[in-house]
């Protein structure tokens, strides 16, 4: 079980929202948390303590008048660590290796497979044949419907046809190297994790997964490990203290 950092960008800043509240429309988002600090500041910190794998996501869309400052900002925060953090937001084949050569380790991806809501195999396929199973991260992150959880795209507002199980996990798996799964009903909340998704991943145990959604004090992370059994990787952001919230990040650097 290690931590993963995360550098969230926003109309070009570093910030912290509640998922489920990102809108492209006005470019609009519940902010927890928003920094005077560049986002190299953070991969900075991160490099010095030798903090591998964190997650740069881009979230305003190609279309937002942002776009330009939000991609400068995780730009800057890749080449201040290369090597050392994953680059998500709006990535496709055609531009996935731009952010390779600027130092990212992994690319993310969500929006280009699963266009439309409907998974398009085609098109992971492509995007794994052009920079390599091995640099690709496949954002899983799911909201719960009455039969289980289902993978959401288009800033988290849009439910695609794909129901989150093993089966579905061991399929995409041939196609990356690690899995990114948020919680979003819970994230940015502080208010638990996500448990029966947890326990679920868990069970599960072929290539590294990361969990984020809704860990907001010492004692959920406990929990999130005897659940996890320690097999899943973790982020936390809105209720880590560098962001404004109360688990201190000197703690949990320990868990790399």
């Amino acid at each position: 079980m290690r931590f993963r950092p995360c550098i969230d960008i926003h109309n070009g800043k570093v910030k912290q929202i509640v998922g489920g509240s990102l809108k492209d429309e006005g470019d609009e988002a519940k902010t927890n948390f928003s920094s005077e600090l560049g986002a190299s500041f953070y991969a900075e910190l991160y490099r010095k303590d030798r903090l591998k794998g964190g997650h740069v996501i881009m979230l305003n869309s190609r279309d937002s008048e942002y776009y330009g400052r939000t991609r400068q900002q995780a730009l800057d925060a890749l080449r201040t660590y290369p090597g050392g953090l994953q680059a998500g937001g709006g990535v496709t084949a055609d531009n996935a290796p731009e952010y390779l050569e600027a130092g990212a380790s992994h690319v993310i991806v969500t929006s280009y497979v699963f266009q439309g809501g409907v998974f398009h195999e085609e098109n992971l396929e492509t995007l794994a044949d052009r920079v390599g199973k091995e640099h690709v991260v496949l954002d899983l992150s799911c909201r719960k419907k009455e039969d289980g959880y289902y993978v959401v795209t288009d800033r988290w507002q849009k439910f695609t046809d794909m129901k989150l199980t093993h089966e579905v996990l061991t399929r995409l798996a041939g196609y990356c190297d690690e899995f990114l799964i948020h919680g979003v009903d819970v994230e940015g909340k502080k208010s638990g994790m996500e448990t029966e998704l947890v326990r679920m991943l868990s069970e599960w145990n072929q290539i590294p997964v990361t969990y984020a959604g809704g860990i907001g004090s010492l004692d959920d992370l406990e929990q999130f490990h005897n659940v996890s059994r320690g097999r899943l990787d973790f982020t936390i952001g809105s209720a880590l203290d560098l962001f404004g919230g109360n688990v201190p990040y000197e703690k949990v650097k320990e868990m790399r």
